[in-house]
């Protein structure tokens, strides 16, 4: 089969490589639809894959063709998305149902070979159905919807709440679809692209806001009826953005960081003081699973794609043949040059 190997920082070859043989609790999937993630940027540029060469590629859907003789719950012509953790069930973790937080996990396309490839063996508990009315490339996107579901899993999201969303990316653009199709009655999104904010608005922002203008936050506020969100999720990974959210938050408000971190966020004492002073709740999610295994955000997913709830056109930037992958990734290299989420059709 085809596959695109990294084999060290910006080199990918298109090559020739085995058939994988699904062992006796796998399943092999051919590979239709496969994405590029943002987490993929590290390893395949600045040195962050676990090790060489390896097969990326967690963010993706196909059709299973062959299953290993322990398999009962799937079968030859099931249509899946792939959840990529394989946790380690004897961790202390998760025994708890908090999979993705126990030590000693592997994971698809990162710790073992991935859905770069025409052909992946995945563990059958790992095999995410995908109903008829769900598309292979909807099915792409259940891994980074289920990020912002388990966000909102996690800090039991509610109906009727205002929401403040920084970051425009794609975790940020699916986050803001999730929520107004959970309840949220108002929604207000923060980004420096107003490419990106005319996107958000597209898929329902009540309110968008650049965050170099120097008034934003003022008419964020104001926006919300004077006291700030009673959700506030970060979805940039910035100190500038991560600092906004205690800022937007209202009293008693919830503070969600989502996006992951690459460099020192420092807290002046007036900042680090709006926790205590305005009471806010204040928390992390990691990944995008709970139990049983992978959870119900998974389920979720598969409801508001086959509702038509959520909406990805505007977050491909390409959909192109796997062997285009090494070309993909040095336009990774040039600023500004990818908007949104690359897909291989492998």
């Amino acid at each position: 089969m085809k596959a695109a190997v990294l084999y060290k920082d910006n080199d990918i070859r298109f090559e020739d490589v085995a058939v994988p043989v699904p062992g006796a609790h796998e399943v092999l999937v051919q590979v239709k639809k496969s994405g590029l993630c943002g987490s993929d940027i590290p390893r395949v540029l600045h040195g962050g894959a676990h090790s060489y060469p390896i097969i990326l590629g967690h963010e993706f859907s196909g059709i299973i063709t062959a299953t290993g003789d322990f398999v009962t719950t799937r079968k030859e012509g099931d249509r899946i998305a792939c959840a990529p953790l394989i946790p380690n069930m004897s961790a202390p973790e998760s025994i708890m149902g908090n999979y993705a937080l126990g030590k000693g996990y592997s994971f698809v396309g990162s710790r073992r070979p991935g859905g770069w490839a025409e052909y992946v063996a995945i563990p059958a508990n790992n095999a995410v159905l995908l109903p008829d009315s769900i598309s292979y490339t909807q099915g792409a996107f259940f891994e980074p919807l289920t990020v912002s579901l388990h966000a909102l899993n996690s800090m039991n999201f509610k109906g009727g709440s205002k929401v403040a969303i920084t970051g425009m990316g794609t975790i940020g653009l699916l986050a803001l679809q999730a929520v107004k199709a959970l309840g949220a009655i108002q929604t207000t999104v923060f980004d420096i692209d107003d490419s990106r904010l005319l996107t958000a608005a597209e898929y329902g922002a009540d309110l968008c806001l650049n965050t170099k203008d120097t008034d934003f936050l003022t008419k964020a506020i104001a926006f919300s009826g004077g006291s700030g969100f009673d959700v506030c999720l970060e979805t940039g990974g910035v100190p500038f953005t991560e600092i906004l959210c205690l800022q937007a938050a209202a009293p008693k408000g919830f503070v969600m960081f989502i996006g992951t971190p690459h460099v020192p966020v420092i807290l002046q004492p007036e900042i680090f003081e709006l926790i205590n002073r305005k009471e806010l709740l204040v928390s992390g999610s990691w990944m995008n699973y709970s139990a049983p295994f992978p959870g119900r955000e998974w389920e979720l997913a598969a409801h508001l794609f086959s509702r038509g709830l959520i909406q990805i056109d505007k977050l491909i930037d390409r959909d192109i043949p796997l062997a285009a992958a090494a070309d993909a990734v040095n336009d990774l290299a040039i600023p500004g040059k990818v908007q949104g989420k690359i897909l291989f059709s492998c």
